[in-house]
């Protein structure tokens, strides 16, 4: 009699790494392979049989456990700490955006670099690169860090012209120069708001908001509503006193090297008549854009 039985269960395959743990483990692995012992300090001994750093050999500059690194590459550990990151960042002499892009593979956002108001010379000499439109610096405060001979000109009705915000509530000639003064101060106020939302521990940035609220009714009243606005782009409707009405679009770019900053371009459109009336405004500039002084390093002034 033939007696039947019955197979035994074939195990499942364990479940595949998720994509973002292979992605983790495959960065690693490569940043690992692009390092000599020597790279890092380290003695190099016996036979390699890999390309760069062995694994035990980076776990010990990252002073973390040898299987608990293996786990990483292999995606078998899905939550390193941000501490972890960081020493492993260091440990494979990774520059800032290859830190920052392992602690978004590991869905752990990187601390802020700190904000800076050092201008890059290269950036500077972009600002003079736009001799037909007005091009300046500003910081999360809005000061503005560096200008062209085209937007100090633009600027020159304001004495001085060392901060937007200070320049929109505070400035008598504020409200000549901005047609529509009362969308400027919202907008103005708006940016503040979403700086103060980016960049709560920004000293400069509370005492600009400390002095217009204390000596300014209509910022004072604009910041209780918080309205939040980006500055990206827009129209811009000015009244300059030496050409007079211009219509000026704007672009604002984030400096990646430099965090906190951004670079703003106004334009006219072409042959219009305030392309025409920026082209006799060259003849007010003030030299280059080197010549812009950081807030408080210049003469003195009184405000933010």
């Amino acid at each position: 009699m033939t007696r039947t039985t019955t197979p035994a269960p074939i195990p499942a395959p364990a479940p595949a790494p998720a994509p973002t743990d292979r992605a983790l483990g495959e960065f690693l692995h490569a940043r690992r392979a692009a390092l000599r012992p020597q790279d890092v300090g380290m003695a190099s001994h016996g036979v390699r049989r890999v390309a760069g750093l062995r694994r035990e050999e980076v776990a010990v500059l990252a002073d973390v456990n040898v299987d608990y690194y293996a786990r990483l590459e292999q995606g078998r550990e899905r939550h390193p700490s941000p501490q972890v990151l960081d020493a492993l960042a260091h440990a494979l002499r990774l520059r800032p955006d290859a830190h920052a892009h392992l602690h978004r593979l590991a869905g752990s956002p990187p601390a802020d670099r700190p904000a800076t108001d050092t201008v890059d010379p290269a950036l500077r000499r972009l600002l003079d690169g736009f001799p037909g439109s007005p091009a300046f610096v500003v910081n999360a405060a809005l000061d503005v860090l560096a200008a062209n001979d085209r937007a100090r000109a633009l600027h020159a009705p304001f004495s001085p012209a060392d901060n937007l915000a200070r320049m929109v509530f505070l400035d008598p000639a504020a409200r000549g120069f901005y047609t529509h003064w009362a969308a400027t101060s919202r907008a103005t106020a708006g940016h503040l708001r979403e700086a103060s939302g980016t960049a709560p521990d920004n000293a400069r940035l509370r005492e600009v908001v400390r002095t217009l609220t204390a000596r300014s009714p209509d910022f004072a009243r604009l910041w209780t509503t918080h309205d939040v606005l980006s500055k990206t782009q827009g129209a811009k409707h000015l009244h300059h006193p030496a050409v007079g009405p211009l219509t000026l679009t704007y672009q604002s770019f984030d400096v990646r090297a430099a965090p906190g900053q951004q670079l703003v371009v106004y334009q006219p459109a072409p042959g219009t008549a305030t392309a025409e009336a920026l082209a006799l405004l060259g003849a007010h500039g003030e030299g280059p854009a080197s010549r812009v002084s950081r807030p408080g390093t210049g003469p003195s002034r009184t405000g933010p």
